[in-house]
């Protein structure tokens, strides 16, 4: 096995050392002082949706260590979910659920273990994922689904709220963990997506660990793939929605620091054709991280997260309308997705430390671990959040 990169020593990006962000009153500006205007107003649908892709510029964030958590949130915590999807109690055995609430344990473990040490939320959330990326329960790593050709072909994203530096990949079909390419992707070097061959081109000056198309194979997936292919002969329809597995994992983090950071990793579309990517590499649809608002990684029929630009509509909610994370989540995953159709659900945790998860399917696999609390998991809708 090669050894993986340590994320805990000081990296290189783009030549130049990663400093943290000024937080000397002396050194910023007036205005960079001033957080943002937080007071609804109405705009037109088309000044909206330019509104929803500006970058928020982190200056405007105090994310010095001293920065005080609001009432009912949290000095540090990780919330993370292993897709959403018609998940129903009768589908699952008992012995099934059990280990699905004990891989979502382990992998908030893993995130609660770096934050708790004074790590960064980066850390925690690639440290998270990696967990559930080797978990074959689930559609990202190990447990990717098979594209129409009877491949595995991965996704992933990851970004740093502090200063909205972002990695991901997609379309690759030999990296164990994606997720620890996506965040080289970002650290060392100038771009944020790179796809396909590029991509494993990329990962070989890197001791990442590679593998054969044996080690994503379970019969589970092998199974639904036989099942879609058999639907589409039947209905002469490539785009059927049954027997498809849509599913993600991803996590979001604050640490001691005030800083966010957001983890995605996916294997896609069970059937998918023709290099198919879905909202994950998507900066600002399934992944997005702000210090001026939130964190967001988004898990669902990714079509529709990338049209609506799911996970950065969330944060501009908060900052030009002043939604809380909660009233901004609802109002796009309850509302806006499901009014073009779309499914999923996204996890979430803002500047100030409040959570939310939300989905409008049946189920989602989550948990959340916050300071001074006990790891939560939950699988069905009517289970709530644990708050």
């Amino acid at each position: 096995m090669s050894p993986t990169p340590d994320f805990g020593r000081v990296v290189l990006r783009r030549g130049r050392p990663r400093e943290p962000l000024s937080t000397d009153p002396a050194s910023t500006s007036n205005s960079e002082l001033q957080p943002m205007l937080r007071r609804p107003f109405l705009v037109s649908a088309t000044v909206m949706a330019a509104f929803s892709l500006m970058a928020c510029d982190p200056g405007e964030t105090d994310a010095s260590p001293d920065r005080t958590p609001g009432l009912g949130a949290a000095e540090y915590g990780i919330v993370i979910h292993g897709g959403a999807g018609t998940i129903v109690r009768e589908n699952l055995t008992e012995e099934l659920e059990a280990a699905y609430h004990e891989a979502l344990r382990a992998a908030l473990e893993a995130g609660n273990e770096v934050l708790e040490a004074g790590g960064s939320a980066m850390d925690a959330v690639v440290a998270a994922v990696v967990i559930l990326e080797d978990e074959p329960l689930f559609n990202a790593g190990r447990g990717s689904v098979f594209t129409s050709e009877g491949t595995n072909e991965l996704d992933a994203a990851v970004m740093d709220g502090r200063d909205l530096d972002a990695g991901a990949v997609a379309g690759v079909t030999t990296l164990r963990n994606p997720i620890l390419l996506a965040r080289l992707v970002m650290e060392e070097s100038p771009h944020v997506l790179f796809t396909g061959d590029g991509a494993e081109t990329f990962a070989d000056q890197f001791e990442l660990e590679r593998v054969g198309p044996d080690w994503f194979y379970t019969d589970a997936r092998w199974e639904a793939l036989e099942r879609a292919r058999e639907r589409e002969e039947i209905t002469l329809s490539w785009h059927m929605e049954e027997d498809r597995m849509i599913g993600t994992v991803g996590a979001v983090a604050r640490d001691r620091s005030g800083n966010l950071a957001a983890a995605t990793s996916t294997g896609g579309m069970t059937n998918k054709r023709f290099g198919r990517v879905g909202d994950v590499p998507i900066i600002g649809a399934g992944t997005y991280a702000s210090n001026a608002s939130c964190a967001i990684s988004a898990t669902g029929h990714g079509e529709y997260f990338i049209r609506n630009v799911v996970a950065r509509e969330i944060c501009a909610r908060m900052e030009h309308r002043g939604e809380t994370l909660q009233e901004a989540a609802d109002a796009v995953v309850m509302v806006q997705l499901l009014d073009h159709g779309g499914t999923g659900g996204v996890v979430g945790i803002d500047r100030d430390g409040h959570i939310a998860l939300t989905m409008n399917t049946p189920g989602m696999y989550r948990g959340h671990f916050l300071a001074g609390g006990e790891p939560f998991t939950a699988i069905y809708a009517d289970e709530g959040d644990g708050r």
